[in-house]
């Protein structure tokens, strides 16, 4: 089973000790699903269902009775004893209770839906720490892309700064023209350090879904891994048939109350018991009785309101696996419908927006160099280089999570 197959990899202690990762993301999820605590709970949860499958359809024990006849000798005058061969005479019973026939069986397929049930929490669980590194990775990523961009644009306008002085110590500009550029370098100073500190909150959530202290050291993402370009919602919704973990976790439930519901019936017919005993007198012959045991199925309005106890919760987990499709259904459609978004947005700024704002850029500067435009339009150019590059890293983050949400509601990978 899959969840007894995890176990081996969860063995490992709650916390990792602070050595530098990589950026390679499946090495980070490989990370996190040895390392986490709660993973590896709900793996050791799954074994000791998978043990209890057995012991649900065995037989029970059976039980020995020792008996003792006439303990006060009575009858034959002698004094009284609880020591067997002493008293007037000695019984050895042995007992077996055995179930209908079928309950058995009964018993340990639900105890093996049960077990269905745990490895789909399991499951549930590995894909819900991978969706939270992912994100969590994304997310790091953007704070240092953010970072990044604002450097950049900061190294810009550093290159500016000389030139403006100098244009402006030779008379060719107005003061309000140096004071402007020192003022956008302090405003993007300023921006630069808030998204600093995004950045390493972005570090510490990353560490905590990795399990790890929330300053230890982490490599930068470079990138993000690649992505389908399109995604068909009609796919996603067979993947999600197939492979949901919340779907597999309501069937098995299902399964289990179809069996109980089964075992409940079954009950109308009773069980037995079989002994074996031998007798022993203080004297004479030794002589073996042999008795049958059946239940009387006689409390019959109690059995019924069992009966229907099981018909009705069987019914309640059909109709919450009928509840869970449909909440999945609406949650894959949003999350395809931000997939889809995002993609045409980081489209469009990435094909069209971003190599507009760089013309005017570019333009605006040659501009100003000969005196044909004014240091305005140069800084409102390099204002929308700077928001567009911004927005395209927002759109394909986002995508990226949309992404990520799509795998979790599926249970598959893209």
């Amino acid at each position: 089973m899959l969840a007894l197959a995890l176990v081996p990899l969860l063995a490992g202690p709650a916390l990792a000790g602070d050595a530098p990762l990589g950026s390679d993301l499946q090495a980070l999820i490989d990370h996190a699903v040895a390392q986490n605590p709660s993973l590896a709970a709900r793996g050791h949860e799954a074994q000791a269902a998978q043990a209890r499958i057995e012991p649900a359809g065995a037989l029970p024990d059976p039980r020995f009775q020792l008996e003792l006849m006439d303990a006060t000798n009575t009858m034959s005058r002698r004094g009284a004893s609880l020591i067997p061969g002493e008293v007037g005479q000695t019984r050895y019973r042995v007992i077996q209770a055995v179930p209908f026939p079928g309950k058995r069986d009964l018993r340990a397929a639900v105890a093996e839906a049960r077990a269905g049930l745990a490895e789909a929490d399991v499951v549930g669980a590995r894909v819900g720490i991978e969706a939270q590194v992912k994100t969590a990775f994304a997310r790091y990523y953007q704070a240092a892309g953010q970072r990044r961009i604002l450097e950049g644009t900061l190294s810009l306008l550093g290159a500016l700064e000389p030139i403006v002085l100098t244009r402006y110590g030779v008379g060719l500009v107005p003061q309000q023209d140096a004071i402007r550029v020192q003022s956008e370098i302090s405003a993007l100073r300023v921006d630069l350090l808030d998204v600093t500190r995004r950045e390493r909150d972005a570090a510490a959530s990353l560490n905590a879904a990795l399990a790890r202290s929330a300053d230890a050291p982490l490599a930068v993402p470079e990138a993000l891994p690649a992505m389908p370009e399109r995604l068909n919602l009609a796919d996603l919704r067979a993947r999600m048939d197939a492979h949901s973990p919340e779907l597999a976790r309501l069937r098995a439930d299902r399964q289990a109350t179809e069996h109980t519901r089964d075992l409940t019936y079954r009950d109308r017919y009773p069980d037995m018991a079989f002994a074996l005993t031998n007798n022993r007198p203080r004297s004479g012959t030794d002589s073996w009785d042999v008795m049958f045991e059946v239940a009387i199925p006689l409390q019959q309005s109690a059995r019924r309101a069992r009966e229907r106890e099981a018909e009705r919760m069987r019914d309640a987990a059909e109709e919450r696996i009928e509840a869970g499709r449909l909440a999945l259904e609406g949650r894959i459609g949003a999350s395809w419908a931000g997939f889809e978004a995002s993609r045409d947005k980081a489209r469009l700024l990435r094909d069209t927006l971003l190599p507009q704002a760089e013309a005017a850029y570019a333009a605006a500067e040659a501009g100003y160099e000969t005196g044909r435009v004014n240091f305005n339009t140069v800084i409102e150019a390099e204002r929308q280089i700077l928001r567009t590059r911004l927005a395209l890293l927002d759109a394909e983050v986002d995508r990226f999570v949309r992404a990520t949400e799509l795998e979790q509601l599926t249970g598959a990978p893209l």
